[in-house]
């Protein structure tokens, strides 16, 4: 990935690199398709909940979004819960709320389509 200073072009060598974990690159490209994905929490607020994600576990779901989040590629609000969205599924957790692609998160998709990524 290129930095702010290489102006988009290829970074050489500022030694700002981004690294994502596979489950926050699987989530950040599901933000992409779907822009606002459904999250909840307990009153602590501690560990998002993403109950969407068949494929993997909640623990690691939880983790990818908090990585996302710290990354500034996507924000975690518990405050703007998804309208007509069924949280049938999160009724065990009290706080309904969303996850969303961040313009820094989009940046970032734009540059991997382009450039592509190297593991």
């Amino acid at each position: 990935m290129s930095c702010e200073n290489c102006g988009g072009g290829c970074c050489s060598g500022c030694g700002q690199e981004l690294l994502l974990t596979e489950a926050e690159l699987a989530l950040l490209r599901r933000l992409g398709e779907t822009p606002f994905l459904p999250a909840a929490a307990s009153y602590d607020r501690k560990v998002p909940v993403y109950l969407e994600d068949r494929e993997r576990p909640r623990e690691e779901c939880a983790a990818a979004i908090l990585g996302l989040a710290e990354k500034g590629l996507a924000r975690l609000d518990y405050d703007i819960p998804l309208e007509n969205f069924d949280y049938a599924a999160y009724r065990d957790f009290p706080l309904h709320g969303s996850v969303a692609l961040t313009g820094r998160g989009q940046d970032v998709l734009e540059q991997i389509e382009i450039q592509g990524i190297e593991e």
